[in-house]
């Protein structure tokens, strides 16, 4: 007799899902049916998907339920539907960059991270909106329309990696890949309450993902649950000979610390203003999960570090020239097809000289030594993500105190600085506001320390009730 189909395995996570797939209760051929069903109901209102790839994800899905059948299991991945931001390239499938120049470029190899995917046995489900070549924080600007927020049609979903943070929030993928340059996989993360890591700056390959600034762009997963998101970076850490800032490390296995007991560890606050969350709910939710590791016999220290104002300064000279240098010929070549505001924003680039790069690059290495004596001292910093709330869709300016300043200014304030020095960061949820809207908290580690960074996650996701 037929297993009659439960819905509630739609909103599961990765773990739940591959139980029970090896229980027999589900195929993976019934499952991305479902959620193929699902993104053509649901994905109208919040426009995550610039292309579903439904013929392909079934095929995977079908030889994905053989290979289970018969005793073939690949891994917690296997038979697993997922999506891809559309910067990340796809043989034979459309990748956009959220633009009208590429609006039906169809690369003819896959980047190394779907590759990866692919061989640990996930479905591929299609390609997920992002803000115009990444470009922007808000998630609002792309030639497909704009991300809406899972939890607020008239909320930005944060960018760049908009459809992406929507996506696994509303349940229309069980996990979703992004890029983060500044903050584009922590930003939407946070503003739709899901687990999204920031890998160490070359634990993963950016071959085959377009580019916007080489020294800075990063790859990695988001998810519903610090233990999927660990499982993800298992498959899609390693290094590649193809991507030159690639780095040679040993395999780690980042589920190895979950749930693990973290009595005697030292968590650090750092003193520094720059950190003083703007929005007060954000400061509680903050103060709650720093209560809670201290009910787990986690030191909390607030500790000096380096002068934040000069290194966000260094990181967005660095973003704006090279995202200017990536995009030169094309903005001459293609005057007309670009959204205003990406391409005012990129042309701000073609004012920066030599020097001015060359003296970001300089804060860069001084404040990495620097870091390397504050990671002496702690295990892993804890900073809020974004300083405010979602705000509305299009909406620019907003009031901080007596000035009114405008909101690119702001939502990378808090990520960018760990983008330019490379450092691992994760954003999880850590409360909701009066309104309904995800807050989230972000925990920064040592380079190459991820496993660190989970640890934590997963001890503070286990152990409040303030998560939902």
């Amino acid at each position: 007799m037929a297993v009659q189909f439960n819905d509630s395995l739609l909103e599961t996570d990765i773990t739940s899902l591959s139980v029970a797939y090896r229980n027999k209760q589900v195929s993976p051929t019934e499952m991305t049916q479902k959620m193929l069903e699902r993104i053509a109901s649901k994905d109208k209102e919040l426009n995550t998907y610039i292309t579903v790839t439904e013929e392909d994800a079934l095929n995977q899905a079908g030889q994905a339920e053989e290979e289970i059948a018969s005793g073939i299991i690949r891994g917690p991945l296997h038979g697993v539907p997922i999506a891809l931001k559309d910067l990340i390239f796809t043989k034979n499938a459309r990748t956009t960059m959220g633009s009208e120049i590429f609006k039906e470029y169809i690369p003819s190899y896959h980047a190394t991270v779907v590759e990866k995917l692919r061989k640990a046995g996930a479905v591929i489900l299609g390609k997920l909106n992002t803000h115009q070549f990444a470009y922007g924080t808000t998630g609002d600007r792309s030639f497909f329309g704009p991300v809406k927020n899972a939890h607020d049609l008239a909320k930005i979903s944060g960018g760049s990696s908009s459809g992406s943070g929507s996506a696994v929030a509303a349940s229309l993928c069980y996990a979703a890949l992004g890029t983060d340059t500044g903050g584009s996989i922590r930003i939407p993360s946070s503003f739709n309450g899901i687990v999204g890591m920031k890998p160490t700056f070359g634990r993963v390959s950016k071959y085959g993902v377009f580019p916007l600034c080489w020294t800075m762009d990063t790859v990695g997963p988001m998810t519903k649950t610090v233990q999927d998101n660990a499982i993800l970076l298992n498959v899609l850490s390693g290094n590649d000979e193809n991507d030159p800032y690639s780095v040679k490390m040993d395999n780690a296995d980042f589920t190895t610390f979950l749930n693990k007991d973290i009595n005697g560890m030292t968590i650090a606050v750092p003193k520094s203003s720059f950190f003083l969350a703007v929005d007060e709910e954000i400061n509680q939710c903050l103060r709650v999960a720093l209560d809670t590791f201290q009910k787990l016999g986690v030191q909390v220290k607030s500790i000096e570090i380096p002068d934040m104002d000069k290194i966000i300064e260094a990181f967005r000279t660095i973003l704006k020239c090279e995202a200017y240098t990536v995009h030169s010929e094309r903005l001459q070549e293609y005057p007309d097809q670009w959204d205003e505001e990406v391409k005012v924003r990129l042309l701000t680039g073609a004012a920066i000289n030599a020097r001015e790069y060359i003296t970001a690059q300089q804060v860069k290495q001084k404040a990495m030594m620097e870091f390397r004596k504050v990671f002496s001292q702690t295990d892993v910093l804890i900073v809020p993500t974004v300083p405010i709330l979602p705000v509305n869709i299009d909406e620019r300016e907003i009031i901080i105190g007596d000035s009114i300043v405008h909101i690119s200014a702001v939502l990378n304030k808090f990520t960018g600085p760990f983008n330019l020095l490379g450092l691992p960061s994760l954003s999880m949820p850590c409360g909701t506001s009066t309104t309904g809207l995800p807050i989230g908290l972000q925990l920064v580690g040592n380079w190459f320390d991820e496993a660190t960074i989970y640890k934590y996650a997963s001890a503070l996701e286990v152990n409040t009730t303030s998560f939902n």
